[in-house]
């Protein structure tokens, strides 16, 4: 690779398609879908190592502490993780990593790729990276175009002049892009052998993209320009400037930028690709068994045919008994079951459950903090109980609640405890009692995590009520 590629990594999206496993809070990206790692994780790993820059992150604020989180799993360091202040879809957010990129490395190459896709064949990709690199390094816009294997209606396709440029090893022209086609036109595509599909996936040098958005978007480029520079440091992260960013047209960089440029190219790739879009999707990927089964988790496949079966809790046992083409996914809250033809209706539940008012349409059961992770176990009236992790070095913030007071075990690890004045070691199997109004915090001071259980009682147990007067992630 003549130049060195800077990753730009987007972190954002709803997690609808894949509920109740990924939601809002915690989208499919973050989540082990295929078993081992996160699909972020597994992107990080793809793109690091000789020729690659540090990446570049773009996420939102309720996400940004599950990114470092995974980087650090990942032991991947970031050249920057950009936190938008709302979602403005892709083109925005590509072009704000151009420009911080391009303040310190302006003759780059970025790669903007979509952290929660599923590639088989990491080293067959670098290639394919390598092979484009000197057409994006001469001022093209590379797009990534997939060996199609079916009719899909959920992607884009790209048409190549020839049936020929499937194989080529080289970026090939582009003859146009087509948007989410019709099954029968769908089919025609296939069949021609003259298209891919659009992965999402570019490669580009920073002045050939800023050059581009230039052209097509200047009204995006002024606000976006304002945003970058008035972007404030907040711990590791970089927080782009909320007024100029609010005044940003949402839209995607395929529309933006990529359907109006004339220097595009394609990259083929048939080294096998995902974007784990839906259920059925992931059923394919998971290599179901003789009987079409794919059983995860704590699941059993009994008499089944063609069925999807995922337990993600604890404890919970699914069985699945007589089953046909069905998807069935358990989490501590939520179950899904759906006929595997109405894979793509998932989005639906989602939507019902928003009209309803019920958390589980976008809260994910575990909430992810910078300093660890709690759960509800039970819930009532007038208490509520939690288990809560704190890793090593994690402190909650020194806060206290008007409406509920709170017991604490600690059950592994011990903890550091200040309650009012005094501050003290409570150490496993042993308790403390924080009455309302009163001024506390915790920290884990050892090496493992500090796992405690929280009984919280009172006239009201949201997580609005909180008064922070310290916070070592400047959380406000």
């Amino acid at each position: 690779m003549p130049l060195t590629i800077h990753p730009v990594l987007l972190c954002g999206g709803s997690g609808t398609r894949l509920w109740p496993i990924s939601r809002r809070g915690y989208p499919k990206q973050f989540a082990d879908i295929l078993g081992g790692t996160s699909l972020f994780h597994r992107t990080v790993e793809r793109l690091r190592g000789p020729g690659f820059a540090e990446p570049v992150v773009v996420t939102g604020e309720d996400l940004r502490f599950i990114v470092t989180e995974q980087l650090a799993e990942a032991s991947q360091a970031a050249g920057a993780i950009l936190i938008e202040p709302d979602s403005r879809n892709t083109a925005p957010a590509v072009l704000a990593a151009a420009l911080w990129v391009a303040k310190t490395d302006p003759d780059a190459l970025i790669l903007v790729a979509p952290s929660d896709h599923v590639i088989a064949d990491d080293a067959a990709f670098r290639a394919a990276l390598a092979a484009a690199a000197d057409a994006a390094a001469g001022g093209a816009l590379v797009t990534f175009g997939i060996e199609p294997t079916r009719a899909e209606t959920g992607y884009g396709w790209l048409e190549l002049r020839s049936p020929d440029d499937k194989a080529a090893r080289c970026p090939r022209p582009l003859v146009r892009f087509v948007e989410k086609p019709a099954r029968p036109l769908a089919e025609q595509m296939l069949s021609s052998g003259r298209f891919l599909w659009n992965a999402g996936i570019f490669l580009f040098s920073v002045t050939a993209i800023l050059n581009a958005y230039r052209r097509q978007v200047p009204e995006m480029v002024a606000c976006v320009e304002a945003a970058v520079a008035g972007a404030e440091r907040d711990l590791g992260f970089l927080r782009l400037a909320q007024a100029p960013w609010s005044r940003v047209q949402p839209e995607s960089i395929d529309y933006a930028i990529m359907e109006r440029e004339e220097n595009l190219v394609v990259m083929p790739f048939g080294a096998g690709w995902s974007d784990l879009g839906d259920w059925k999707t992931v059923w394919q990927e998971s290599q179901p068994d003789n009987d079409g089964n794919a059983v995860s988790g704590n699941a059993i496949a009994i008499d089944c045919r063609g069925s999807l079966l995922r337990s993600e809790s604890e404890g919970q046992e699914l069985v699945g008994i007589g089953l046909d083409n069905i998807i069935a996914v358990t989490m501590p809250d939520a179950v899904l079951v759906a006929n595997m033809a109405d894979h793509q209706r998932v989005r639906e539940a989602v939507e019902a459950l928003k009209d309803r008012g019920k958390a589980q349409a976008q809260d994910y059961p575990r909430a992810h903090r910078p300093w660890g992770w709690y759960e509800s176990l039970a819930t009532g009236a007038r208490f509520q109980v939690k288990r809560i992790v704190v890793k090593p070095g994690g402190a909650l913030s020194l806060q206290s609640h008007a409406h509920r007071s709170e017991h604490w075990i600690v059950v592994e690890g011990t903890a550091r405890v200040t309650v009012g004045d005094e501050v003290r070691l409570i150490p496993e199997n042993q308790s403390v009692y924080i009455p309302a109004n009163t001024v506390h915090r915790m920290q884990n001071p050892g090496k493992e995590d500090m796992v405690l259980i929280e009984v919280q009682t009172g006239t009201y147990l949201g997580e609005d009520d909180i008064v922070r007067y310290e916070d070592i992630y400047a959380r406000k």
